[in-house]
Parts: C-alpha cells; structure tokens; sequence
C-alpha cells in the first residue's frame, strides 16, 4: 500500500462524520468464563440477511482457550505488557503492544481483567488479523475525563476504533466508561442556551466505540456508558451480532444515541437494554437485514431510522424488524425522518410485538424533517414503501397525536399497514386526532385511536418504484 492511499483511509478513519450528526440535534484475579450467547427464542437466520456469508452466527466456542489459564499462548493480559489499571496511568501503550500480540496469533485473546480500571486514550486497532480474535473486558476500560484532558494530538472524533478486522469479538463482563459529563456541557451543546442558541466554539464529541470496514463481529455482555457522543457505531460492516448489552448515559446528554448501523449489512441486536438522550437505536442510509429483537429502550429518542437524504443525498434503508421490544418515557416510539430534497428509498420495515409505555410520537413518519426555520419546500424525497405495524400497543403522552403520517407532498408513503395498533393516552385526554398527510396504506384491524386520514389504493404521482432505488 502506497503512502497516499494509507493516508487517505486514515483521514476517513478521523474525519468521517458520524451519520449525520448535524441532522440529530433535538429541543488480576481469578476471571470468569464468559459463556457463548445464546439466541433468542425466536431468532431466525434468515430474518437477519438473506446473504448466509453475512448472517449473524452464534460461535459454538468464543474462548476456545481459557482466560483463567494464564499460561495459555493465546491470552494476552495487559497487566503483562505494563498497564497499572489504577484508574489514572495511561495504560494506552500496553493496550496497543497487547493488541498486536493477539493479532498475531489465531484465537488470540486481549484480556482486561477484572477489579481494575484502565485509562486510555483515543486509539485504533486494525487488523487484518488471525481469525477468532477476543477483545475481553471484565474490569474498566475508561476513557480520559472530558475535552481538557484529552491529547491534542488525538482525533475527537472518536475513541475506540475497530478496523478491518474479520472474525473478532468485543466480549466481557465488565464496563466501557466514557466520562461523557464535561462534553455534554460544553456551551456549544443545544440544551445549554436558551431558546435552542447555543455560544459558538468548538463542538465536536467524540464516538465511543465503533467498529469499521470489518465483518462476523460479535459484541456481548458489556456495560456501556456515558459517551461523549455516540456509544456504538457500526460503519461498512458485514455479518454483526450484538447480544446483552447494557448501555446507558443520562436523559439530556446530547446526542448520545446508543447503537448506530450505518453503510452495513446483516447486524442483529438482541436481549439488550438502551437508556441515553437520544435515539435508542438509529438506522443509517446503506443499512439492509437488520434484526432487532428482545431490546428495551428508554428513555430515549426511540427507534428511528434516519435521519436520511440530507443535503440532497441518496439514501436506502431495507428490510429491518423490530421486535418484542418495549420502548418507555421515551419522545419518539417507532420512527421515520428524512430531509427534503433527498433521493432514495425505506422498504421492507416490519415492527411487530411492541409495547409503549408513555411515549410521545409512538408512531411516526416525518418527511419534512429540519432543525431550522429556513428549510426550503423541495420537490424530490426518499420514497417511504412497505411499512407494517402490528400489535403495537400501549400508553401515549397526550402532547402529540400517538400516529403521526406527514408524507412529502409529490412523493407520498405507500403500503403503511397497520394491524391491532391500540394506544391509550398516558394520562389526560387525546387532544389531536392522528394525523395523515399524502399516506397510503390499509387497516388490517381497527386502530385505537382510529385513524381515518390513511389512503386506500396507491397514488398516480409517485411512479415507478425501480427509479428509487440506490445505486
């Protein structure tokens, strides 16, 4: 590899912008052994991806060699290379020589133990390597305490970097801190000024963790909390297996949503419980076959997808399921946004077993998505298709309607289903009916509320479907 090309994929790695971070702002000791995950009762392959290479799978045996044995070739304690894991030396280096020791070998193992904490800063570990690499945290991996104390030579755009790898587990039962309170109160933050004005200055927050251009990953049993910004992103990733992670910041941290899917496809995420100030779980332009199942959410922002075609881009978003989820005290339950002037397509959406527990927007398509004032009416939009709700029920904060449909004025949202929907309000009366706007669909069962603003039949204006799909 030439030096240009090496530069230029580490200028990608440092300046990529975060799915559209601009378009989200809102008003040693014994160790235990760590069991394989186990799937969920009605996990299926083939709900995940229709690629079997890029299926999601189980391993029969994430440790094939003990963690407890220290004498194994195979695990690489971190203590060994000269972490201290007393919560204040920088152990970064340790962590690095670990890593490519690990790297080297097959079914290597990164091993953080347990009843220490080890700070480190911004880092990268790239592969390729030996397949069947474990990174395992059973004690604390922390990141430095706020922007005054981060390098300056670091990138701030995020911490924890997993590059091109194949193969490789982030596993443990331990807690991935990211002392996000000092970031969340920089003035530049939208909940510091009045009115949604904030002081101007340098802003930027940097990712806790995220994995990029890898594949067959597996993330289970952590603790993850407090990002600066996004907790987990997933960018240009094939064949990901997120199971029992707990991840959480406060209600107001801004933008800190929890998992990110972006550009990737066949991810399933399972068994996990999400609280944060933003979207639970946010799904990306390029995202197809995700699976998500067994997950609790809030508060939070929601499920959302998107947002998607800002500044006039091309976005696609296919074949998602959300599942026996429970989303709670949360501004948004299931939701839709996309700009105006965008291209592209949603298709494939099916939401199935959800219940709501005093949420606001539970139901939500926004096309005309903005965070300001002077967004222009545009002509063009990402094309809203094949969307199901079915059994979703539960409370709704009475502030806005439970159902909301507001659909782009030339390209309208076609095929909404929605089957045994029945959403009470949380306390107070229903002040606003559902709303509809250019929205085509049926109604398999009758709504609580009923809706009565759905279309029947399929509109003349938005043609044929092939001229929305992305390149």
């Amino acid at each position: 590899m030439d030096f240009i090309h090496l530069f230029f994929i580490l200028w990608i790695i440092f300046n990529h912008n975060l799915g559209n971070v601009e378009g989200r702002y809102h008003h040693h000791t014994k160790q235990n052994k760590v069991s394989p995950v186990p799937k969920p009762s009605t996990y299926t392959t083939s709900s995940v991806t229709q690629n079997p290479s890029y299926s999601p799978s189980v391993p029969s045996d994430p440790y094939p060699n003990d963690p407890e044995d220290s004498s194994s070739d195979c695990v690489f304690d971190v203590r060994s290379f000269g972490a201290v894991g007393d919560g204040s030396a920088d152990d970064t280096s340790a962590f690095r020589e670990a890593w490519k020791a690990a790297c080297a070998v097959e079914s290597g193992i990164v091993l953080a133990p347990q009843n220490y904490v080890f700070q480190i800063t911004s880092t990268i570990f790239s592969g390729p390597c030996k397949p069947g690499l474990v990174f395992q945290v059973d004690g604390v991996l922390m990141a430095p305490d706020g922007p005054d104390t981060w390098p300056e030579e670091d990138s701030r755009n995020q911490w924890l970097v997993f590059y091109k790898l194949d193969q490789m587990s982030l596993n443990g039962t331990g807690t991935i801190e990211g002392n996000g309170d000092k970031w969340w109160d920089l003035p530049c933050k939208p909940h510091r000024g009045p009115d949604g004005k904030t002081s101007p200055g340098p802003c930027g927050s940097p990712a806790l963790i995220r994995f990029f251009m890898s594949s067959n990953l597996n993330v289970n049993g952590l603790k993850i909390q407090n990002s600066p910004q996004f907790h987990m992103i997933f960018n240009g990733c094939r064949g990901v297996l997120i199971n029992a992670l707990n991840i959480s910041s406060p209600e107001l941290s801004p933008n800190t949503d929890g998992i990110h899917v972006e550009n990737s496809n066949g991810v399933g995420i399972y068994n996990s419980k999400i609280s944060n100030g933003d979207d639970c779980i946010s799904i990306g332009p390029g995202s197809s076959n995700v699976d998500i199942e067994g997950v609790t959410c809030g508060p939070s922002h929601g499920i959302s997808i998107g947002s998607l075609g800002v500044h006039n881009s091309q976005a696609c978003v296919s074949n998602l399921t959300v599942r026996n989820t429970i989303i709670s005290e949360s501004d948004n339950g299931l939701r839709i946004k996309t700009w105006q002037g965008g291209m592209g397509s949603v298709t494939g959406l099916k939401f199935e077993n959800i219940n709501m527990e005093n949420v606001r927007n539970c139901i939500i398509i926004d096309q005309y998505y903005c965070l300001s004032k002077e967004c222009l009416n545009q002509t063009s939009a990402v094309h809203v298709h094949d969307v199901s709700y079915k059994n979703i029920k539960g409370t709704y904060d009475v502030r806005t309607p439970p159902i909301h449909f507001a659909c782009s004025d030339t390209v309208a949202c076609t095929n909404i289903t929605l089957s045994e929907v029945e959403l009470l309000p949380y306390e107070g009366e229903l002040l606003d009916e559902p709303f509809c706007w250019n929205a085509y669909g049926s109604q398999e069962t009758l709504t609580i509320p009923p809706i009565n603003c759905l279309r029947d039949g399929d509109p003349e204006t938005v043609g044929d479907p092939s001229a929305y799909e992305c390149s």
